[in-house]
């Protein structure tokens, strides 16, 4: 009976145990899901956030998306219980035309990187580790902030929030087809309905006040940029396409369609792209955009009068597409659409839903194969544009320290504003290829900082972090650079210096070709990993000729997972960095050329190597020469000698004499081997460091004795 007892008291004291860890467990997930906490927003629950000015005008727009939700002739069909905002256009564009800025309209947040789900009780946003501080301050408190990537996913938090039978909307031309159906399986095994809403509703709550969508003029780019005419293009395309034993492919990314036509266009900020669809076949060309864009020189162009043959292109109508599709798939046996890969989401879930499952081939578009290994003259017309990109960024680097030291008054979009200008008084410049970040002190901790008239504020002296970029007609740039004015720590020297060693052993890398990008990522970050520090951002990505900033396939990430190999004529960029929370941040951006070397491995692979492209100096007083190796130093020497010869040359014949000093002063030549005082002065400091740690141990040990 006792040990009955026993046995009893035992078990219920592991069921209370496992009761209170059930609890645990339950609490921790429930804390999870109500978002990290958000520094603006009161958290007493009883007391009532009371919502004025902007945040009082996003929550009315919030309760509207909620009307519309309950409203059956704005759903088509049943009321939702959720409804999902993407930050997409139809042809998933890393930038949006302001028109196309729903997340922008709807919660008030800037960044490029987010997603919101709106709920009848509660609304939701993710994005990632470089926006979450903006989010947190741009969002109001109706918000649960998450981070991407982190539980819960937005499938998790729908299936906490929602019981069976319910039905969650989404526009599906909004949405990329992997995106949509990865969340429809993980709905639908509790139930939970992803439908389809064809009338966007963040579209109806906006109404008259939203933006009318661009629709700037169309140009041609010249062969004498581009290198090779369109209809060589095309025919490439085609016989890739008879390899996968294709009738033909529908192009959703806009920029895929400007490379392979030798198009360009402004609908959208820092992409020379314009809005259309291009259908491919090995009978026809299709092109779906704007019909009252056309042009005389246009036409011409494209060889479109009268155009009755595979290559010659037809101009149809923006939305003519969908129509086209249904009635063209009955022809077809295989088409392919293009799938997600690296940057590139592929096409959209409305894509899919219009064409027959049965003829459907998902690939990676190969126009991203053609369009990353540039030609000889998209090579050349690089390096050009980064020479004019140098110049830029001379003529602004230095009037800056002549400034600073007068006592001029400098503010971070003051200064923004001077590089966008540098770069537009450059030749074939067509503006910035994305929005100039100068992050001054604290604001260079953040990794993807870009002042605001609200955030501005004044340079004084310590760190400013400047990220930026230009679009040539010869070529797209990006550069970062950190700059010191005034005096920096040692701690400021050793980390910077840390990144540029970590930029320079991948820069001198020679390689073989089948080597995959993710496997460089340690070479780049050893160095920051040596002070147990990281940088949440990639080390490099692809990049563009006169197209985007970020291009597939290259991505140099250790998380990465790809296939894809570098190849000679692909650039790319080379951006390590160091961010110390709260105090500064150091990032540093090469575009870097892929060359072939003429050698062979022995396994019969090619060996690749670098070259920069970018001629920018670096900040010679945040450089511990002592902690670079003889190469590095050689590297070093090699790279500011080529900046002398090719920016320096450019500034003299302009006559930017103040900036061709600045520039001849920060890349004087680094001593690669030790001199003989050096190598006294440090054997002295040793000698003294040795002296006095002895002193010290006799002192330790006398202590000792006498103590004992």
């Amino acid at each position: 009976m006792q040990r009955r007892k026993v046995g009893l008291q035992a078990g219920l004291g592991s069921l209370l145990a496992l009761g209170i860890l059930l609890a645990v467990v339950g609490q921790t997930i429930a804390n999870e899901f109500q978002g990290i906490r958000r520094s603006k927003c009161q958290q007493s629950r009883d007391r009532t956030q009371i919502y004025e000015g902007v945040d009082n005008v996003l929550m009315k727009r919030l309760q509207a998306i909620r009307t519309e939700m309950r409203t059956r002739t704005s759903t088509q069909s049943a009321e939702l219980d959720a409804y999902l905002v993407p930050m997409y256009d139809e042809h998933q564009s890393p930038y949006l035309m302001e028109a196309d800025q729903r997340i922008r309209f709807l919660t008030g947040f800037g960044g490029s990187n987010g997603e919101a789900v709106v709920l009848m009780r509660s609304a939701a946003f993710w994005t990632d580790e470089r926006f979450l501080e903006q989010a947190d301050q741009e969002l109001n408190c109706a918000w649960r902030l998450f981070r991407t990537g982190e539980r819960p996913s937005v499938a998790e938090y729908l299936l906490s929030e929602l019981t069976p039978e319910a039905r969650v909307g989404a526009d599906p031309q909004l949405v990329p087809h992997a995106m949509w159906k990865a969340l429809e399986t993980d709905l639908t095994a509790d139930y939970i309905r992803l439908v389809q809403i064809n009338r966007n509703l963040v579209d109806m709550v906006w109404g008259g006040r939203r933006p009318a969508p661009r629709s700037g003029a169309i140009k041609v780019h010249p062969v004498r940029f581009a290198g090779e005419r369109w209809d060589s293009k095309v025919t490439r395309l085609r016989a890739n396409l008879t390899a996968l034993r294709c009738d033909g492919m529908i192009v959703t990314s806009l920029t895929e369609v400007a490379y392979l036509l030798n198009m360009r266009g402004s609908d959208i900020p820092h992409v020379p792209v314009f809005k259309a669809y291009l259908l491919v076949t090995h009978r026809e060309l299709i092109l779906y955009t704007n019909t009252s864009r056309e042009t005389l020189g246009l036409k011409n162009h494209l060889k479109a009068h009268s155009c009755h043959n595979e290559n010659c292109v037809q101009l149809r109508d923006y939305g003519d597409v969908w129509r086209d599709l249904r009635t063209l798939a009955q022809h077809w046996h295989r088409l392919l659409v293009p799938s997600a890969v690296v940057f590139d989401t592929g096409a959209s879930e409305a894509i899919h839903v219009t064409l027959p499952r049965n003829i459907v081939f998902e690939r990676p578009s190969p126009i991203i194969f053609l369009r990353a290994q540039k030609n000889q003259v998209e090579r050349q017309g690089m390096r050009q544009a980064h020479i004019r990109d140098g110049v830029a960024m001379c003529e602004v680097l230095s009037r800056l320290e002549d400034r600073f030291i007068a006592g001029d008054h400098i503010t971070e979009l003051s200064l923004a504003r001077e590089i966008d200008q540098a770069r537009k008084a450059q030749n074939n410049s067509e503006g910035v290829a994305f929005p100039t970040s100068v992050a001054y002190g604290v604001h260079s901790s953040r990794p993807n900082y870009t002042p605001s008239n609200r955030t501005n504020i004044e340079l004084s002296e310590g760190m400013v972090l400047i990220d930026s970029g230009g679009q040539y007609e010869d070529g797209t740039t990006e550069v970062s650079r950190t700059l010191h004015l005034g005096e920096p720590t040692a701690d400021q020297i050793r980390a910077y210096t840390n990144v540029l060693i970590g930029m320079i052993r991948l820069s001198m890398l020679t390689f073989p070709e089948n080597l995959k990008p993710a496997e460089l990522d340690a070479l780049a970050r050893g160095p920051v990993w040596s002070s147990m520090n990281d940088y949440p951002h990639g080390t490099g990505h692809g990049i563009g000729s006169y197209s985007a900033v970020r291009e597939s396939p290259i991505s140099i990430s250790y998380t990465a997972k790809q296939r894809f190999t570098f190849k000679e004529g692909y650039f790319f960029s080379n951006e390590p960095g160091y961010y110390k929370n709260g105090a500064f941040g150091i990032r540093l951006e090469n575009v870097l050329e892929v060359m072939d070397t003429g050698k062979m491995h022995p396994t019969g692979h090619k060996f690749l190597s670098f070259q920069d492209v970018t001629l920018v100096p670096f900040e010679w007083k945040l450089i511990d020469r002592t902690l670079l190796s003889v190469p590095e130093k050689k590297w070093l020497n090699d790279y500011n000698s080529r900046i002398r010869q090719h920016v320096g040359s450019e500034l003299k014949r302009k006559h930017k004499m103040d900036a061709f000093y600045w520039m001849m002063n920060k890349t004087r030549h680094v001593p690669e081997y030790v001199t003989e005082a050096e190598y006294n002065e440090a054997a002295n400091v040793y000698r003294n460091h040795m002296s006095i740690t002895g002193a010290l141990t006799i002192i330790f040990l006398l202590g000792r004795f006498v103590f004992y």
